[in-house]
């Protein structure tokens, strides 16, 4: 009871220019999910942007708030955000990616969730490392949030081919899969440097910090999936379900390495990090 009253206290308490663009972008999301293929090319293109605009204002209200709060929950919205954007991007590249909206309708809890758990209280930042971590951190979930939905993507396509239901103008099953790795180089690169970056700030910390914790464990087995995908990709041939697998495999040990303990420890636990 204790806990479903602060939680209301924080959102009442929220100004309005940090819950009215989130509440509008979920809004948007739900309609992107549920009637995108209605709708006609250019007012999808509007409520596309229009609701990519308000998650971003909503978010750059949440971390320019005073004292300044992060979590599991932020964490999940950048990342919706992040990967939502990117689809937007390619959606112009590829109209035929454009009948996909339904992973819109992720974006609708990732923002609720963010209003609702706000996060934990972030102490005043005393490396410049920490930062750049968050920045590459945010960059690697992105980038590898959208190879994951690039690789579901591509097992929808392979299945509606040996069902016989693909759709002539639907984008190719090779392009999905050369648009997939791209997007798993670039994650895997930014989590190499995710890590270096958390190895130095850790260091920097002095010989109280823990460099080896669940965290860096999750991310390095995540980037441990990657690099054997991709040496398997170059070296085999690495395609189709076995690869889609090792990425659905590296994406949910990433979640687990952040994402995951922070649920545990804010809403489980109710305790900051």
């Amino acid at each position: 009871m204790a806990l479903r009253y602060t939680r209301r206290m924080i959102v009442s308490a929220s100004p309005w220019w940090l819950w009215a663009p989130a509440l509008g972008a979920a809004a948007g999301y739900g309609a992107l999910s549920l009637w995108a293929a209605r709708l006609r090319s250019h007012h999808l293109t509007l409520l596309v942007w229009a609701t990519l605009v308000l998650h971003g204002l909503a978010l750059a209200a949440s971390f320019s708030a005073t004292p300044a709060r992060f979590g599991f929950a932020p964490t999940l919205s950048v990342t919706a955000w992040l990967v939502l954007a990117v689809y937007a991007l390619e959606t112009q590249l590829y109209p035929q990616l454009a009948a996909r909206w339904t992973l819109a309708g992720l974006g609708v809890p990732a923002v609720l969730l963010a209003l609702w758990f706000p996060g934990t209280v972030v102490p005043s930042l005393s490396s410049p490392w920490l930062p750049l971590h968050w920045a590459l951190g945010f960059a690697s979930y992105g980038l590898l949030g959208a190879a994951v939905a690039h690789g579901w993507m591509t097992q929808r396509t392979e299945a509606a081919i040996r069902a016989g239901g693909m759709q002539p103008t639907a984008l190719p099953l090779l392009a999905l899969e050369r648009l997939t790795f791209r997007f798993v180089w670039a994650a895997f690169a930014l989590l190499t440097l995710t890590l270096i970056a958390g190895w130095i700030f850790t260091s920097l910390m002095g010989p109280a910090a823990r460099w080896i914790t669940h965290k860096s464990v999750f991310t390095a087995l995540s980037w441990a999936v990657l690099g054997a995908l991709l040496w398997g990709r170059w070296r085999w041939g690495w395609r189709g379900r076995l690869a889609v697998r090792m990425l659905y495999a590296a994406g949910v040990l990433l979640l687990l390495g952040y994402v995951g303990s922070h649920f545990v420890l804010e809403v489980i636990l109710h305790r900051g990090v």
